[in-house]
């Protein structure tokens, strides 16, 4: 019944969230063709803001598609840890993408009015590369423990097999005949 519920209620959120998504989508397409509507030369700003909101919004399409594959779809007992590790490090490398695209966007737009406020983008660019060296630092620690955790098991499944080798009839030496 919990795992229902919890299934349905991610399920929910993600469909909101991708329509969300495109409804941002929808506005930023809305911003671009009336400011290009209105005067050419704030069309450079429309299409880097148009291109801001694209960034979000595929963003958050991937929050919305990461929570349907690992929280609709995918049957929590067939998760290994590579799985696991494979679909963060996806996630989380469309996160940096959309950090860095937008980090990228806000240092266009500043640098044209106010360059005071460059500090705000070269944060956020300085948040993405933390991001990926992050993220690099979580692989490289998980592949070593799933390394690990492969050796153990296989001398795990040596010895089952040892054993089960010493418990059998031939284990003992061969049969004796009759005399």
């Amino acid at each position: 019944m919990m795992e229902t519920l919890s299934r349905a209620t991610f399920a929910v959120a993600s469909v909101t969230l991708m329509l969300l998504a495109l409804a941002l989508v929808g506005f930023g397409a809305f911003e671009l063709v009336s400011a290009l509507s209105q005067d050419w030369h704030e069309g450079g700003n429309a299409i880097l803001t148009a291109i801001g909101y694209v960034v979000i919004a595929l963003a958050v399409f991937d929050v919305a598609k990461y929570f349907v594959e690992e929280e609709v779809l995918r049957n929590r007992s067939l998760v290994t840890t590579s799985d696991v590790r494979r679909s963060l490090t996806k996630f989380i490398s469309t996160i940096a993408i959309a950090v860095f695209i937008e980090g990228l966007v806000i240092v266009f737009q500043v640098s044209k009015h106010d360059v005071d406020k460059m500090p705000y983008p070269t944060a956020l660019l300085a948040t993405a590369i933390l991001i990926v060296l992050g993220l690099g630092a979580y692989q490289r620690l998980n592949v070593e423990v799933e390394r690990q955790v492969d050796r153990k098991d296989n001398a795990e499944q040596f010895t089952a097999k040892l054993d089960a080798a010493d418990n059998s009839p031939m284990a003992d030496g061969p049969p004796s005949s009759p005399e």
